[in-house]
């Protein structure tokens, strides 16, 4: 077992080179709804059940089945009222299941990656073969659907192998929201491509929020707006990225769609210096704009440490 995966050198937050995004904007915000299909009695994984009861699930299948149901279309209309486009999460399984979701989001030129096929399989004893066929299983399944190329990826059930990231690099993907380190953009040691890790919240994900700490809706949206007050104050000095992860089945209840939709009047009153819009447009301008100059900065500051992938600054292909 690694002590360190070194998969990024440690890059100390202070004295940063300025990041600016498009126009002079000094956040970067995106909003992530994850649209997922959890099997009603999936293959049995050793490492890990797919329903924290035993199985079959009726509640918790039927719980999730109304986000897809209900919670997706209410949350999809709130986003048009603010002019907001989704990057989609994607169970790429969705595409069959639910092909009606799938549309109307492309038709709103909303962004699609992918969160793996099923939300109940997971990535634990898969060998490269196996992964590599996820991989181009929901390549190939979204470009089919949707006639758009996936950029991002997030694991499915934030499950991995030690080979994932490489992998995903090697299929130009952009992006990753699978790590937590940062609240800017930053490579990632791979051995080919060019691949950053995209800042993604747990912190502010409603999976934990109302899960995990069981925040009542305007406690939520109190959090929501000051999470995004700093990143807007600090952004000041070089920009930033907030991403709201969203499960439908939990933020469009309808006792929490209102507060919600309140930490989106917030954040859209500043539209004069936020960037609204998709993980793959903030990826695809990091990568063309700061790879190099993070690299650079890293290295100049002694930090580099030798491993897979860029080495002291050297640009990725």
């Amino acid at each position: 077992m690694h002590a360190d995966p070194n998969l990024y050198d440690y890059w100390p937050y202070k004295d940063r080179p300025k990041i600016e995004w498009p126009d002079g904007k000094k956040l970067a915000f995106w909003i992530a709804p994850n649209i997922e299909y959890y099997e009603f009695n999936p293959p049995v994984n050793p490492s890990r059940p797919g329903w924290p009861k035993p199985t079959p699930d009726v509640v918790g299948y039927s719980q999730r089945d109304w986000g897809n149901r209900i919670g997706h279309w209410r949350l999809m209309e709130l986003l048009d009222k603010y002019e907001m486009r989704g990057s989609i999460s994607l169970n790429v399984a969705m595409c069959d299941h639910c092909p009606e979701i799938i549309e109307a989001c492309n038709e709103r030129d909303w962004e699609f990656f992918s969160h793996g096929i099923y939300n109940t399989r997971y990535s634990y004893g898969f060998d490269e073969a196996q992964e590599r066929a996820v991989l181009e299983d929901s390549i190939n399944t979204v470009e089919r659907a949707t006639g758009k190329r996936i950029r991002g990826y997030l694991a499915p059930a934030l499950t991995h192998t030690e080979r994932t990231f490489d992998l995903i690099a090697e299929y130009d993907f952009w992006y990753t929201c699978d790590l937590f380190q940062d609240d800017q953009p930053q490579p990632i040691k791979t051995k080919s491509g060019k691949l950053i890790s995209m800042p993604y919240s747990l912190e502010v994900n409603d999976v934990i929020t109302y899960g995990a700490q069981a925040m009542t809706p305007w406690r939520y949206a109190d959090v929501l707006k000051r999470h995004f007050d700093q990143l807007l104050r600090e952004g000041e000095d070089s920009g930033t990225v907030m991403c709201i992860p969203l499960h439908a089945y939990l933020v469009s209840q309808p006792h929490r769609i209102r507060p919600f939709e309140d930490a989106l009047k917030h954040i859209t009153a500043h539209r004069d210096d936020v960037w609204i819009t998709t993980g793959a447009e903030i990826a695809e301008y990091y990568r063309r704009h700061y790879w190099d100059q993070t690299l650079t900065d890293i290295s100049g500051r002694g930090l580099a440490r030798p491993g897979t992938g860029f080495d002291g600054g050297a640009t990725a292909p």
